[in-house]
């Protein structure tokens, strides 16, 4: 677990895992360069349970952290969770006993609950697919396996090289589809785990980032299965637009990525703010397609981007 400013849920979190009815586990904690009270929280912890073992550094960020906690782990086996997030009892027992019944598996997460900010539980109308060739068909458009739901086998991660750098807020979408290109994986229907939505969630606060990663993700995915380098090896930040022409020059990839990632944020705020206006008003530039954005200024008037609205329409008008 990686945690960073989470003091207000991080003892309900590291809690839910103390209380495992599955006891047999070494728990890392990576605290990030947390600011609030974050690590001593975890340090009274570790004091009064030798199985946990908490790491402090500098803030570096999921990836990074998580990362290093990956090098760290000496069982065969790795449980994610995440600082905000309640495991349920029977957790690690479920999918321990899974994964020794299906040792082709090579990680599985499990449905899950919803909470909000202030610990109300409500039924997650979402359930994930659950057997390996649905997972792999799903995952080419969309995740479909709750990171701190999952339980997965060290050698997969490390086969696989773990995350990597460039995907910031969608880093486990793109590890598992590396590892559905090598490994079966799965989920339980069961719900083991309640998952924290909240408006200042990283995922929430970062959704065009999010949304342009998961995209990207996907056409790398495409480009190894189809045998071809994967175009982004190796980067550690994003391809900026021009850098897209550079790496598929006169590709029409390049606006299946816009179109992609737009329709991925279009009733968003947060999302259309950060980027995902910018990025219309240059797919309209660009190839004159005004696809559905006179709806999607019909969206921003309703959120209440009244200026945002009126300039996508003036460069609707012009195109």
């Amino acid at each position: 677990m990686s945690v960073y400013n989470d003091a207000s849920f991080v003892a309900a979190a590291v809690q839910s895992i103390l209380d495992q009815t599955e006891r047999r586990f070494e728990f890392l904690i990576m605290d990030d360069g947390s600011t609030d009270r974050t690590g001593e929280i975890l340090d009274e912890f570790a004091a009064a349970d030798d199985r946990i073992k908490v790491f402090h550094q500098a803030n570096r960020g999921t990836i990074a952290s998580v990362n290093t906690l990956y090098d760290r782990v000496a069982t065969p086996l790795i449980a994610r969770m995440d600082g905000d997030d309640i495991a349920l009892p029977n957790r690690f027992a479920v999918q321990l006993a899974f994964m020794i019944a299906n040792p082709g598996i090579a990680a599985v997460g499990s449905n899950t609950h919803d909470m909000d900010e202030r610990g109300v539980v409500t039924p997650c109308e979402l359930s994930y697919p659950l057997e390996p060739d649905e997972i792999a068909a799903a995952l080419k458009t969309r995740n479909v396996i709750c990171q701190p739901s999952i339980m997965i086998r060290t050698e997969a991660v490390h086969a696989v090289g773990g995350y990597h750098a460039m995907y910031r807020h969608c880093e486990d979408y793109d590890l598992w589809l590396r590892i559905s290109e090598r490994y079966a994986m799965a989920n339980i229907a069961e719900k083991l785990l309640i998952y924290r939505r909240s408006a200042g969630q990283v995922s929430e606060k970062n959704r065009f980032t999010q949304a342009y990663g998961s995209v990207l993700a996907q056409i790398a995915h495409s480009e190894r299965l189809a045998g071809r380098p994967d175009p982004f090896a190796g980067r550690v930040e994003y391809p900026t637009a021009s850098e897209l022409e550079d790496i598929f020059p006169g590709s029409p990839l390049i606006a299946q990525i816009r179109e992609r990632v737009i329709d991925s944020v279009k009733y968003s705020r947060v999302g259309l703010n950060d980027g995902g206006i910018a990025m219309m008003k240059a797919h309209l530039r660009e190839t004159g397609d005004k696809a559905d954005f006179w709806r999607t200024t019909g969206r921003m008037v309703k959120m209440g981007m009244i200026p945002q609205a009126l300039s996508l329409s003036l460069d609707l008008l012009r195109t």
